[in-house]
């Protein structure tokens, strides 16, 4: 008898481990197809949505008063020629935001962009210089704007700024990224 219920509790032992296997080995199959399973987008990236790239521009928020970096999408073939100049353009040209204000003076053009080592200098006219003076945050806030956006790139580490083609006592020194 005793041998009996011993052979009835191992069969019964083996059809479970045998059917609980059956759908364990099914179960990851299932889990296996549904990795293998290509995604398709909804929509094809465009040629032109595949020369853009996002690149961050700093501005002042109105509220706040702090900077803030607005993503912007831009043509990669500007930033492979100009990559400083197309920087410089899009921070004279303001914010798109609403909700960020323009820290640049009006009028403020860039002569020349070149590097130093890590460096790049920043030869600009002197409407930098017109910039509110009453706001004692308005020089800090123009000369990070740039620096940190300038510093988004890889290969500029410090910005120099020149007036007009020379030296400025306002903007003399050579200035790292503050985050």
């Amino acid at each position: 008898m005793k041998n009996r219920k011993t052979i009835i509790i191992f069969g019964i032992l083996l059809i479970l481990i045998i059917v609980g296997g059956y759908f364990g080995i099914k179960y990851v199959r299932k889990q296996e197809e549904n990795e293998l399973t290509e995604y398709t987008p909804e929509q094809e990236i465009t040629e032109e949505q595949a020369r853009q790239t996002i690149v961050s521009l700093y501005f002042v928020e109105s509220e706040t008063g702090e900077l803030c970096p607005e993503a912007r999408l831009v043509d990669i073939k500007d930033l492979m020629n100009l990559p400083y100049d197309k920087l410089m353009e899009l921070l004279i040209a303001g914010p798109k935001n609403d909700k960020y204000k323009k820290v640049i003076p009006e009028n403020t053009k860039l002569l020349k962009t070149y590097t130093e080592g890590d460096c790049l200098v920043l030869d600009v006219t002197n409407d930098i210089l017109k910039y509110n003076k009453e706001d004692k945050n308005a020089k800090e806030n123009i000369i990070n704007s740039i620096v940190n956006t300038m510093t988004e790139l890889t290969e500029i580490n410090k910005v120099k700024f020149l007036v007009d083609g020379k030296p400025n006592e306002e903007l003399k020194d050579t200035y790292t990224r503050k985050i």
